[in-house]
């Protein structure tokens, strides 16, 4: 059993959080906030950007009691809640900017440390005193966690004691008025809330330190929403305090201001020191755990996973943030790397707040003993990306580019860890209500959307079948393919998983697939047709290969009569082993007067299928067949009619039989012969004469290539294709 040194609420998570959030803002540049936006004007900056640090505090607070909490902070909470594509490129982004963060807090460091003692103001200078500064925080962070988080207390003892110096201060800078608003030659407000919003950063903290903690689940709502609070009130004091005790025109100019009115001027500089020092702390405790976490997860290489001593110390993650802190202290310009950070934040507890909504939205298991609201997720996910279009849009931009660059590649990777994310519960709940409303609309005179159940067999054409399939379904249409495994005992069926089948021929075309056992293949084909389905999108299309050599088969014909009783689209395809489908670029469909219903589903085909990319450039024609000597022009406007009011363009072909009385299938053969799909209707006929019909048909078959045969369910509407004006 591991003697691993825990922390508690207060030493663990309010402690590094409040450290963060009264840091270098407070010192130097809250007195200038409220300088130019007055004292209601600054009160409304630190209000709005605390509701997204308060709308974040309390996402991730209750997301901590719902689900276990591991080492990792922010990234665990999004991967185990969103998935690991958005958990990690975030997870990524925050390891980065808290590294360089670190850097940021000690050139500050650095320009008061040297200020004060007289040392060089040069960039160099800086480099070399926050270099030094960085070491010996290191070097305290790789002795000993628990020394570094006891150092702490001493820091937040000289903040204390500096707050306490200024408000028993000097009153010689008191102004004669207090101006509620920004006055003339004031900094623009988005300016200035630009300037004040890192202040409210710093809460995530202590939710870094997440799996060094006794109990995650307590200590993290109570530390963080604690700190958060305190932060708040102390912003809000001082910032009254400072309006009624300063001049208006002095707190614009002067940024030192608080060290002249301080009762004790180096409680002061203490406090601005032990501010800056305990952010830097903070990253470098941090930091280097969310990259451990993400390692252990194999997103980052598992070099990164690797501890020191019984605790797990991640030493190998602090040596890189080591050297990415270094690398931006010796930059020593961090003015567009600190605006792309703070998105990196923001971007953070956008999708935080997101995260809650998702889960306490869509996730039946989410049951957070914490709860709140459900709005104040969405209040601080619009909050977050509406500040960061406010502030800098094209920092947003930057940032939200590296963050998808992140995700995508991560996607790819497909790293898998024991945790489901919320984005199934999200469909499935998306798909629920979806099937809900459309059951509930369901109109018998709608548009056609095919959902077909597709029996394509196993040969090496059956890739032909399916992509067909896929074509006729359109956008929104569904295919499911059945695979049928013959088993005369069928004593055991397949498991429910086993049931599911995943290739990459399905998976690319979008296709769903199954296998079941069955004793006899038209049996199977009737049970499935009588039984699958489900609400709101019922199949209503079933398609197969044309069956040759089954005209005599009696079980076929009674499949046959049971798929017409049951008011299914079929659709058969004889594909032409040679041919194929040509070059993908003619499509003729056959009408007589018979194929009134057919007719329709026809022109509904052909439009699915030129949307797909290989029919793009298809040409369609209709070929009517005129046996009753009915005027040309009566016969191409009526067709033209009923083609333009279901948007399909084709070519109007008549052909004139009245005196040749040539058979319908020589006719097809004559016109269509070179055609890559051709597509005629089935005609009604008594089950009995099923048989001579076939045969016919696979006569047709031998001539042209690849055929689709149709026979439409009663819900098409009827053409009228009854010419009867003589000429």
């Amino acid at each position: 059993m591991s003697n691993t040194k825990k922390f508690g609420t207060f030493a663990g998570v309010f402690t590094p959080s409040i450290l963060t959030i009264l840091g270098v803002i407070m010192y130097m540049r809250l007195g200038w906030v409220v300088g130019n936006a007055g004292l209601l004007g600054a009160i409304l900056i630190i209000i709005i950007a605390h509701v997204i640090s308060i709308s974040t505090g309390l996402s991730v607070s209750s997301i901590a009691t719902d689900k276990k909490i591991g080492a990792g902070g922010i990234y665990y909470v999004l991967s185990r809640s969103m998935g690991v594509p958005i958990g990690g490129s975030i997870g990524i982004a925050l390891y980065v900017g808290t590294a360089f963060s670190i850097a940021l807090y000690l050139i500050g460091f650095a320009e008061s440390f040297n200020g004060y003692f007289g040392f060089g103001m040069t960039i160099n200078d800086y480099r070399v005193t926050g270099t030094i500064a960085l070491v010996v925080l290191t070097a305290l962070a790789l002795i000993s966690t628990s020394a570094a988080i006891k150092s702490q207390y001493f820091i937040l003892g000289a903040i204390v004691l500096s707050l306490v110096s200024i408000f028993f201060g000097s009153p010689d800078f008191a102004p004669q008025s207090v101006p509620m608003f920004s006055s003339g030659g004031a900094v623009p407000l988005e300016v200035v809330f630009a300037i004040f919003f890192p202040a409210v950063t710093g809460f995530t903290a202590g939710i870094a330190m997440s799996g060094d903690l006794e109990d995650p689940k307590r200590s993290i709502p109570r530390g963080t929403l604690f700190a958060i609070g305190v932060g708040l009130l102390v912003y809000l004091v001082l910032a009254v305090f400072i309006a009624y005790t300063i001049n208006a025109d002095v707190l614009k100019t002067d940024y030192n201001i608080l060290m002249k009115v301080a009762f004790f001027a180096p409680a002061v500089i203490a406090g601005v020191w032990g501010a800056t020092l305990s952010s830097a702390l903070g990253g470098i405790l941090g930091g280097p755990r969310i990259l451990q976490a993400m390692s252990v997860d194999k997103v980052t290489p598992r070099f990164f996973a690797k501890g020191s001593g019984e605790s797990n110390e991640p030493v190998n993650a602090l040596l890189l943030v080591f050297l990415i802190a270094e690398a931006g202290i010796l930059i020593g310009e961090l003015d567009v790397i600190a605006r792309v950070v703070s998105m990196f934040y923001l971007t953070a507890y956008g999708f935080i707040n997101i995260s809650y909504f998702l889960e306490s939205w869509a996730n039946p298991d989410f049951q957070p003993t914490f709860k709140i609201k459900r709005w104040i997720g969405l209040v601080g996910f619009v909050a977050c990306f509406g500040v960061m279009f406010k502030l800098d849009m094209i920092a947003m931009i930057g940032a939200l580019a590296v963050i998808s660059g992140l995700y995508f590649m991560l996607q790819r990777k497909e790293v898998k860890i024991n945790s489901t994310d919320i984005w199934k519960s999200v469909w499935e709940n998306v798909v629920n209500k979806g099937l809900m409303k459309i059951d509930t609309k369901h109109d018998i005179n709608a548009s056609w959307n095919p959902n077909i159940i597709l029996f394509s067999g196993s040969s090496e054409h059956q890739g032909y079948l399916l992509e067909l399939s896929k074509a006729i379904s359109g956008k929104i249409g569904v295919v499911t393919n059945f695979k049928l495994i013959v088993d005369k005992k069928n004593k055991i069926p397949l498991k429910k998983t086993e049931q599911v089948v995943r290739e990459d021929i399905y998976n690319d075309l979008g296709i769903f697939a199954r296998q079941i056992k069955v004793d006899n293949l038209y049996k199977g084909i009737t049970n499935i047709a009588t039984t699958f389905g489900f609400s709101g999108i019922e199949p209503n299309t079933i398609m197969m290969g044309w069956p040759k050599g089954l005209e005599g088969s009696s079980e076929y014909e009674e499949m046959t009569e049971t798929l017409l009783y049951l008011d299914y689209n079929l659709l058969y395809l004889d594909f032409d082993r040679k041919s194929k489908f040509g070059r993908y670029q003619t499509i003729d469909l056959w009408w007589r007067e018979t194929d009134s219903k057919n007719a329709e589903m026809m022109l509904n085909i052909a439009r699915f299928i030129i949307a797909a990319p290989k029919w793009d450039q298809t040409s369609i024609r209709v070929l009517f067949v005129d046996n009753n000597d009915v005027n040309p022009t009566i016969i191409q406007a009526k067709i033209a009619k009923l083609v333009e009011d279901l948007r399909v363009l084709v070519e109007i072909v008549i052909v004139e039989n009245v005196v040749d009385q040539i058979p319908f299938y020589d006719l097809i053969k004559k016109y269509s012969k070179s055609t890559d799909l051709t597509v005629v209707g089935i005609p009604n006929y008594k089950i009995e004469k099923q048989a001579q019909f076939i045969l016919k048909t696979n006569d047709l078959f031998e001539t042209i290539g690849s055929t689709l045969l149709v026979k439409a369910a009663n819900n098409f509407n009827v053409l009228d294709l009854d010419f009867v004006e003589v000429k």
